[in-house]
């Protein structure tokens, strides 16, 4: 019987086996955080870019020029020494071949931002969908599971309605119709159990089955009497 089990799982699970799911990014499954980081991100930038560019524009107006660095320099943290001295070298040399290194360094990795940050957001989507696959596939086997349990049940209720059936049959030959038609019913009403609580006229099957066997006791009954005021008399033998 625990073969026949282990075929009647195979069968209903590892039928078929589901499609492997993609590798999940690893970055944040929630788009709106991304999108929130990179407007307040495009907002800092635009600021102070803009400051940065009215500094530029005011370069002989030593009080603006101030300002507006200040202003640019509250949107950003606060700079690594090694960057200080190098910025403070530059600034010594005024050599026009350092500045146009510096501005193309600059423009590099800006480049390099923008489309690390791309990737980035992409990911984003791609773990979203991927995470959302994997929900998906929970609830998909947690139904397949289930679905195996009521099918192993099944089986053991069909298998042990076979064995009552089997009884009946033998049953029928050797004690007689009675009790061997009483198996024969006995083991459908087993192998059909599942079907019938699984329906969802169960109620109705239900109560006409008690029904059907109250009846069947009663008239059990009527007979026993009946048959026990018919039977001979026998005096006591001395």
């Amino acid at each position: 019987m625990r073969l026949l089990l282990v075929i009647a799982l195979c069968l209903t699970g590892c039928a078929t086996s589901p499609e492997p799911l993609p590798v999940q990014p690893p970055g944040p499954t929630s788009p709106s955080v991304v999108a929130t980081v990179s407007k307040q991100w495009d907002t800092a930038d635009a600021k102070v870019s803009a400051a940065i560019s009215i500094a530029k524009e005011n370069a002989d107006r030593p009080e603006v020029v101030r300002s507006e660095t200040s202003v640019a320099l509250s949107f950003l943290p606060a700079p690594e020494a090694g960057e200080i001295a190098i910025a403070r070298a530059r600034a010594a040399r005024q050599s026009p071949s350092d500045y146009a290194a510096a501005e193309a360094f600059g423009k590099k990795l800006l480049s390099q931002i923008d489309t690390s940050w791309l990737r980035v957001q992409a990911e984003t989507t791609e773990a979203l969908r991927v995470s959302q696959l994997k929900d998906a596939r929970i609830v998909e086997l947690t139904k397949a599971v289930e679905q195996a349990k009521k099918d192993a049940a099944s089986n053991l209720w069909t298998l042990a309605g076979i064995a009552v059936a089997v009884i009946g049959a033998v049953a029928m030959v050797f004690a007689g119709p009675r009790i061997g038609g009483t198996l024969l019913a006995s083991g459908a009403a087993i192998g059909a159990f599942p079907l019938i609580v699984d329906s969802e006229y169960f109620s109705y099957i239900a109560g006409s089955t008690l029904a059907l066997a109250a009846g069947l006791g009663i008239y059990w009954l009527w007979d026993r009497v009946r048959d026990s005021a018919n039977a001979p008399y026998e005096p006591p033998q001395k």
